[in-house]
């Protein structure tokens, strides 16, 4: 394993960890050694079929008072847009909106920001406005967050981008993974990426394998599941011979 600086991952690994169940990541990451990596509470409002990674691009709110609000820059300088600009194919924006079901990361009109720049998605720890005509309008983001709002930002005010955050209780660093589908979203250490793929490819061989032999058999699925030591060594040799 890397000595855990976090790096850019490339858009190979996105596209391998798209191809991996993300139950599977979900399993990788956790096995080696991040245990509280899903967001949780987020739903994807935008479910489709193709399963979702993207480097995180962060944006923090805070609580609203007369000083934070002040010391914010004006239009397209202010914090939101400097956070989006951060964003082309391949990353996300992350929002850290503290939870709160009222409080909204954008409408429809800053949130073209990241259309225009053709960016993957945003991921809300916060409320999502205006999705119909994002979705009308075809933006082509994917949308997690914890809910639907009209309102705007009763609470909160967009005050720090580019700084680690939390999101549903996980904690994301600038170029961290955020890897989802139509069950919820997770987050992979930008340093651990690469690694987890490699993990997530081999047991998800395994498991198809374990899926192979049950069937052949017509046995209980745990008499092979979850694979032991054995069971992945037998796994490497047929991989192997099978040349993969």
């Amino acid at each position: 394993m890397s000595d855990m600086k976090p790096v850019e991952v490339s858009q190979d690994v996105l596209e391998g960890l798209k191809s991996i169940p993300t139950a599977t990541v979900y399993n990788a990451v956790r096995s080696m050694g991040s245990p509280q990596m899903v967001c949780e509470g987020l739903v994807n409002f935008t479910p489709c079929k193709e399963r979702f990674a993207a480097r995180a691009r962060t944006l923090r709110f805070l609580p609203t008072r007369p000083d934070i609000a002040s010391e914010r820059a004006p239009g397209e300088d202010s914090v939101e847009y400097v956070a989006m600009g951060r964003c082309g194919p391949g990353d996300v924006l992350v929002a850290d909106i503290m939870g709160s079901r009222e409080d909204v990361v954008a409408g429809d009109v800053k949130l073209l920001q990241l259309a225009m720049n053709n960016a993957d998605g945003v991921v809300i720890d916060g409320a999502i406005r205006d999705l119909d005509v994002m979705l009308d309008e075809d933006y082509g983001l994917r949308v997690y967050a914890k809910a639907r709002s009209f309102h705007g930002n009763p609470t909160a005010i967009p005050a720090e981008e580019n700084v680690q955050i939390q999101c549903g209780g996980a904690l994301v660093r600038p170029g961290d993974v955020l890897v989802g589908d139509n069950d919820g979203v997770l987050v992979v250490p930008s340093w651990m990426a690469e690694a987890a793929l490699e993990w997530a490819i081999d047991h998800e061989g395994a498991e198809n394998y374990i899926k192979e032999k049950v069937r052949a058999e017509g046995v209980a699925p745990g008499k092979y599941y979850p694979p032991n030591d054995d069971l992945m060594a037998e796994w490497a040799r047929v991989r192997q011979e099978r040349g993969g």
